[in-house]
């Protein structure tokens, strides 16, 4: 077994009963590969299933360890270092896809990539501006963002939901907005887990561009 698939079935055996966010409402499912370089498949999907019944909606879907780990999608199979990887509002899942319930709102994201630790890239910019609206799990962390450009930031912070602050506060997640950076949109978690609080950093060419096409850096995993 691959230390992929082990991580797998031991993320599905901690997940226990899974996420119990749902309702009525829509989500969204992308299916990408070599991080989010080629778009498959866009769609639509009635929210309160799970991640793993949203998928099988939208594509044709084969399946390891009792339909709890994804090998294939659409005819691209598991091999070697490539694999499928999901990520729920921007966060790689802790668990089996049959174990997440979606939430309305929820960008459930599929990419077929290579892998040199299944946990590399835990969170990437690419659901923007999620996870800040949504979170993950049915639960969402208050949002600061900070920039030396105030009326920037005040326009950013409107358009994730959050509001401007002179520090990144512990437990928030934080937008920084620099008058440059390299990459030049970028995420990390403030702390290890899907869930917990992230840091985005931009420059401030590309925020005020992002104002104008909030989707600039859709299905990327930075932008460099």
């Amino acid at each position: 077994m691959t230390r992929l698939a082990l991580a797998a079935v031991l993320a599905a055996a901690l997940a226990g009963c899974g996420s119990t966010a749902g309702g009525a409402g829509r989500a969204t499912v992308w299916v990408t590969r070599d991080r989010g370089a080629h778009v498959l498949r866009v769609a639509g999907v009635p929210a309160g299933g799970s991640a793993m019944q949203a998928l099988d909606r939208v594509a044709s879907v084969k399946t390891r360890f009792g339909g709890r780990y994804v090998r294939e999608v659409d005819g691209l199979e598991e091999r070697g270092r490539r694999a499928w990887f999901y990520y729920v509002n921007g966060y790689l899942a802790d668990r089996s896809a049959a174990d997440y319930r979606l939430a309305s709102g929820d960008v459930e994201w599929w990419d077929y990539r290579s892998w040199r630790d299944p946990f590399d890239d835990a969170v990437v910019i690419g659901a923007f501006p999620e996870p800040f609206r949504h979170g993950y799990d049915g639960r969402r962390r208050r949002t600061v963002v900070v920039s030396s450009n105030r009326a920037l930031g005040r326009r950013i912070a409107r358009l994730v939901g959050g509001r401007l602050a002179r520090i990144a506060s512990p437990g928030a997640n934080v937008i920084e907005i620099a008058r440059a950076a390299r990459p030049r949109f970028r995420a990390e978690l403030r702390r290890p887990g899907p869930g917990s609080p992230v840091r985005f950093v931009l420059d401030e060419t590309f925020a005020s561009r992002l104002l104008a096409r909030p989707g600039l850096a859709r299905h990327r995993y930075s932008v460099p």
